[in-house]
Parts: C-alpha cells; structure tokens; sequence
C-alpha cells in the first residue's frame, strides 16, 4: 500500500493539526490518545512557562511517561501483594484441620 492510500486520521494537538497514518480498527484509541495529549500540552502552555511547542510537547511527554511509570509500579506492588495473599491462603488452607 502506498503512502498516499494509507488511512489516516486528523487530529489536533494545541491547536494544531496533524494527519496521522493510523488503520481504521484504531482511530478511536488514536483519538483519545490525541485528546490526553492535548488536555496535557494544553496545561503546560497554560502555564504560560514554556511557549515553544516543541518544548510543551517533550514537557507532555515526560509528564505522561512519568504516569505511566507510576501506574506499572503500583499494579507490580498490587501483583506482588495479591501474590502474597494468594501464598498465605493456600498456607493456611493446606495448615487447616481436616485436610
């Protein structure tokens, strides 16, 4: 398939718009993804600190990389403690009278 017969996709991304190669079956997780980023860039600039966009951009990708990294490190302590729970429950299951 050609360049130009690639499905693609608009979206805006502080006021800007971009046309993004993306298949059909993915255009809405592409939107919602365009929409965090922007709510994030949109906050950045708002700040009115950083007013070039290639910086506001970085600064939004850091920011969501950061989340990101934060939110696997509390689902690895969830799974770590699940885990845990799980060992001691079929401790104390296999420890129990009757078994």
């Amino acid at each position: 398939m050609s360049d130009s017969s690639r499905p693609t996709i608009e979206i805006t991304l502080l006021e800007r718009q971009y046309v993004i190669a993306c298949p059909p079956d993915e255009e809405s997780k592409l939107e919602r993804a365009a929409r965090y980023l922007d709510r994030a860039m949109q906050g950045i600039h708002a700040q009115g600190k950083v007013v070039d966009r290639e910086k506001v951009a970085i600064m939004a990708a850091l920011n969501i990389a950061n989340e990101l990294l934060e939110t696997q490190d509390e689902q690895r302590a969830g799974e770590q403690s699940l885990s845990e729970l799980s060992q001691r429950l079929e401790k104390a299951l296999a420890d129990a009278p009757g078994r």
